[in-house]
């Protein structure tokens, strides 16, 4: 049979990368809940198989696992809730910190400036008007958010008990999908998928905890109000990558803002925040995650905003598992390969221009590259 140009062939390859972005747009209802779930599957297998060794009916296990996580989300959800709560109790304070701070806003305004206070009353009254008019459209769009979210809850445990109940119908049509020649390696692609979503998600999991008690617990002892709250905030959103700890930050500051008429306070969250953040990007993450898979930082702002645009929030959420994923099944392709190495750290220390060894796709030239960058290759030893 005659090969495709090569023309051809990178043509289709564009081609599918936007039917999959147009098929996800289009069912990220469907999709979004089945892809976490299949995450969260391969997290609670362990449970499920400690379950059943010790002979309880298959239904019953994964009835078991299915409780343990809802548990879990409501155990986090009652935390965050009750330190909502307390936040709401302190209203009429907040209300109060938030006007000394914009009467100060105000003098410094009138000093810099020839924007008069009655100036800078109409100003705010224009832009109340129009906050108005955007809240009552966004309210509208609310009302689906909250109802796309139960939608997304309710199907959850029902994909997770079909994915373990039919896990290994899954797997025998996942083999038969390839021909038996290439069997050895779509095994070894699922092994290490498999490390690389357990080691990934159970690590985020340990990082929430972590960064929740380590930053809550400096706040609280520098005396700043609502310091869990603060901590549990930016812990969720610091599990977005780049993007996430940047608006931590900031909700951080407007909280301080809200809950203290000085401004000592705030710098007092920003370095704690950079503190705890300094320890989890350099010392507690790589430890716990580690290296098996390492996406250039690139590949994740690019992926989490298009996850984000495609998806949503719950997208700007999977976006480094799903992509780790792809470069592990494109590193196993030699159609695919380029792809692994776009998405990958491996980065060469010379030119391709000037070394003609890094423009080959050899599995030879990759394991050198990879041990240039100490990462690690993970195989049926990580199983």
């Amino acid at each position: 049979m005659k090969e495709l140009p090569i023309t051809v062939k990178r043509s289709l390859e564009l081609l599918g990368l936007f039917l999959v972005g147009t098929l996800l747009v289009i069912g990220k209802g469907i999709i979004m809940p089945l892809l976490m779930a299949f995450f969260i599957s391969i997290v609670m297998l362990p449970v499920f198989q400690f379950f059943r060794k010790r002979k309880f009916p298959e239904a019953l296990s994964i009835g078991m696992c299915i409780l343990i996580l809802l548990i879990i989300i409501g155990g986090i959800t009652w935390f965050f809730s009750s330190q909502v709560a307390n936040l709401v109790a302190d209203f009429p304070q907040i209300r109060k910190n938030v006007s000394v701070h914009l009467n100060s806003l105000s003098r410094w305004i009138n000093d810099v400036s020839n924007f008069s206070t009655t100036e800078q009353l109409d100003f705010i009254r224009d832009q109340s008007n129009k906050l108005l008019n955007f809240a009552s459209a966004l309210l509208g769009g609310a009302a689906g958010s909250v109802s796309s979210m139960l939608v997304f809850m309710g199907l959850l445990p029902i994909y997770i008990y079909l994915l373990l109940f039919y896990k290994n119908l899954l797997l025998r049509f996942v083999f038969l999908w390839f021909p038996e020649s290439h069997h050895p390696k779509v095994k070894e692609a699922m092994l290490e998928t498999k490390v690389i979503i357990k080691s990934y998600l159970i690590g985020l999991l340990i990082q929430i905890t972590y960064v929740t008690v380590l930053l809550g617990g400096i706040l609280m002892i520098i005396g700043i109000k609502h310091a869990l709250l603060i901590a549990v905030i930016f812990a969720f959103l610091n599990l977005i990558p780049y993007v996430g700890a940047l608006i931590g930050n900031l909700l951080g500051v407007l909280l301080t803002l809200t809950s203290s008429p000085d401004l000592l306070p705030i710098i007092y969250v920003l370095a704690s925040i950079a503190f705890v953040q300094f320890l989890d990007n350099n010392i507690l993450m790589p430890r716990i995650v580690g290296s098996k898979v390492r996406i250039n930082a690139l590949g994740a702002i690019v992926g989490v905003f298009l996850g984000g645009s495609l998806a949503g929030i719950s997208g700007m959420f999977l976006a480094l598992p799903i992509i780790a994923i792809l470069k592990v099944v494109f590193d196993r392709s030699e159609m695919f390969r380029h792809w692994g190495v776009l998405l990958g750290d491996e980065r060469p220390l010379q030119s391709p221009m000037t070394v003609p060894e890094l423009r080959s796709a050899d599995e030879k030239v990759q394991e050198k590259l990879e041990k240039q960058n100490k990462i690690k290759h993970t195989g049926k030893k990580d199983a």
